[in-house]
């Protein structure tokens, strides 16, 4: 780990972004209430959620650190699903990785209440992807958040 026992608790803030590729058809399904396994969006929300709180126990060198606010924000296109992670925090690093893991999480939960409708014939994934996973923005100071 990185000796951060010097640093400064201050205010600080990530949002990250991701997407899953889905068929249209399943999208249909999603925007319809008509997913088997139950509402993957909310379902989604709440797993990033988790996994936002849960970070240094997933990822071995990272610190674990007070999580002050999580909001997670999707958007139902009509080839996926797109998520954002705003994450919030007064600690001595930042909550870069908490986004990324949470966004990560809330796509393969999707990807994991789909793929039933996302196979083909042979029960692989051709046209089923995660992408763009990425920081969109990180502050380190008071700011209001978006």
């Amino acid at each position: 780990m990185v000796d951060i026992t010097l640093k400064s608790q201050i205010q600080r803030e990530a949002t990250a972004i991701g997407k899953i590729i889905l068929k249209s058809n399943t999208v249909n399904l999603i925007r319809n209430g008509e997913i088997e396994k139950g509402d993957p969006i909310n379902t989604a929300k709440v797993a990033a959620v988790l996994a936002a709180k849960n970070t240094s126990g997933i990822i071995p060198l990272c610190h674990p650190i007070p999580i002050t606010n999580v909001k997670i924000e999707d958007e139902v296109l009509v080839d996926g699903v797109i998520f954002r992670a705003f994450i919030k925090t007064t600690a001595r690093t930042g909550v870069e990785m908490e986004a990324l893991t949470a966004v990560s999480v809330a796509l393969l939960t999707i990807w994991d209440m789909v793929k039933q409708y996302e196979k083909d014939e042979r029960g692989q994934y051709p046209s089923t992807a995660i992408t763009d996973i990425r920081v969109l923005q990180k502050v380190k100071g008071s700011r209001k958040m978006a």
